[in-house]
């Protein structure tokens, strides 16, 4: 009897030890297939180690990051729901479903997460950061760019902090302190497009058309679907008098975003200016069709 005792107790450890080991490499398997994104892939395995353990907190927040990537926002917050429930003290989770909150436009339930996290790890750069964002999307412009210098503080290399910072600079109309921090997050990342491009807006605003066409420039060949950097170097090309490049640039913008109304109004504008009436009619009337009210009055002035 004592014998079938010792054996059930060596089968079952033998059976949990192979349930551990077998966690630990779905776990691994899960994060390998994160890191090359391939975030389906990672759900798959994350999934499978919270069928064997279902108060994994690591496995929930891990499959929440991998749905969150892929779009699923509300599957995301179920995960880091869970996480949380598992352990309260998940300042990660908390960070990440304010995140996911923002996406939905829940602002300030986003900030109440960000403030438990930066709560449970007061060194938490990037919550200092989403929730300097949340501030400045709900107008809190101040109160934002005190976050994002405490973020900065706790992380100088936080490329994103000195962008973020840039816009709101930008938008309280400090244009050289945000050309200042656009440079910064660029020196930290070459790659980083959209601080190129937001610096192309500053120094077209200070007039600086060849500045700002080079920083649009490197927008678009860092991202070539950027319709936006396409439209801002067109501004600059019309401006300089290359209206046959500005029509080229505007023609992108709306080959990549067939509703850009402000490129055909612009486009319309060169066209005239090149004595093509009618298509600066068909462009200033599609304008007007997407909405762009202010084609109205150029049509009556130019399509007679």
């Amino acid at each position: 009897m004592k014998n079938k005792i010792w054996l059930i107790l060596v089968l079952l450890l033998l059976t949990l030890n192979v349930y551990s080991q077998t966690i630990e490499e779905l776990m691994t398997i899960g994060e390998e297939k994160y890191n090359k994104k391939d975030y389906k892939g990672a759900i798959i395995s994350f999934s499978k180690a919270i069928e064997l353990n279902p108060k994994l907190t690591e496995a929930y927040f891990l499959r929440g990051l991998c749905k969150s990537d892929l779009g699923d926002k509300k599957g995301a917050i179920n995960d880091y729901n869970k996480a949380i429930e598992l352990d309260p003290k998940t300042s990660g989770a908390y960070n990440n479903r304010g995140g996911c909150k923002a996406g939905f436009g829940d602002n300030y339930g986003a900030i109440n997460d960000f403030n438990k996290a930066i709560e449970l790890n007061p060194n938490y750069s990037e919550a200092y950061n989403n929730r300097g964002k949340c501030k400045s999307d709900l107008g809190d412009n101040y109160g934002a760019i005190d976050d994002f210098n405490k973020a900065i503080e706790l992380n100088p290399n936080y490329s994103m902090a000195y962008y973020n910072r840039g816009v709101t600079k930008s938008d309280l109309g400090d244009k050289n302190g945000a050309i200042d921090d656009y440079s910064k997050a660029i020196e930290l990342d070459p790659n980083y497009s959209a601080a190129y491009y937001n610096r192309g807006i500053c120094k077209y605003g200070f007039g600086d058309n060849y500045g700002a066409m080079n920083d649009n420039s490197k927008a678009i060949e860092l991202d070539p679907k950027y319709p936006k950097a396409y439209y801002n170097r067109g501004l600059c090309k019309s401006d300089l008098g290359d209206n046959y490049g500005a029509i080229n640039d505007y023609s992108k913008a709306i080959e990549l975003d067939p509703k850009f109304s402000s490129a055909y109004y612009n486009r319309g504008f060169c066209k005239a200016e090149l004595g093509d009436k009618n298509g600066a009619c068909i462009d200033l009337n599609k304008a007007l069709d997407l909405g762009l009210y202010q084609a109205e009055r150029a049509i009556k002035e130019l399509c007679k």
